[in-house]
């Protein structure tokens, strides 16, 4: 009976290498995002966490320059995530061209996502911001802060590597359509990350004064 049980259950299983009807790059993609989202999760709450504890947490971010350009940082970051929709589109119609065209023009969109976050960073750092200390409050900000960010701009960085190696791989037909999804959902995680970032860090730290 039991016998019979498991030839009835193998002759239904239609599932083959992909029981989740996933491809095992898209699967191991989606294991890598959730994963890292605990990552960020616990640096945000951590993030949040000191904040709220102290007492005289510093404001060091005016509307202008360093609001501004992290608005402005935040408006190219999701202008990448436009272009790279559209490169997973043209490469789902077998477009290889524009496809690779598309992902260049996200590659452009995070190296001036990066561009402007250094030197946001090299102000601070100017202006006397440490991992140990800063001119306006609470030690912690400089440390908090640099970790935070910094990840995400590790990420970005990795990203723009993984997305060049998918669009020579592309360019030349060594890659398919799923391998520009996948890159595109890593590409998508980035810029969510930074939609929790940028008003955390920078919007509930403006300066009044």
């Amino acid at each position: 009976m039991a016998e019979a049980n498991v030839g009835e259950l193998t002759a239904t299983w239609e599932g083959g290498v992909s029981p989740y009807a996933v491809g095992h790059k898209k699967l191991g993609m989606w294991l890598f995002i959730l994963s890292d989202s605990l990552t960020f999760s616990a640096l945000l709450i951590g993030y949040a966490y000191v904040r709220m504890a102290s007492d005289n947490w510093p404001t060091p971010f005016h509307l202008w320059p360093s609001v501004t350009m992290a608005t402005l940082m935040t408006v190219v970051l999701l202008s990448s995530s436009l272009t790279m929709v559209l490169g997973v589109s043209a490469s789902q119609r077998g477009d290889r061209p524009r496809a690779v065209r598309y992902i260049l023009f996200t590659i452009l969109g995070g190296l001036a996502f990066i561009v402007l976050h250094v030197n946001e960073w090299l102000d601070l750092i100017h202006e006397g911001v440490r991992l140990w200390e800063n001119p306006w409050g609470v030690p912690l900000f400089g440390a908090t802060f640099f970790t935070l960010t910094g990840l995400h701009m590790f990420h970005v960085a990795t990203g723009l590597i993984y997305l060049g190696v998918v669009a020579a791989g592309v360019s030349r037909g060594r890659f398919t359509h799923e391998d520009v999804e996948v890159s595109g959902l890593y590409w998508h995680f980035v810029d969510l990350v930074w939609m929790f970032v940028f008003p955390l860090v920078y919007l509930l730290s403006i300066s009044m004064q």
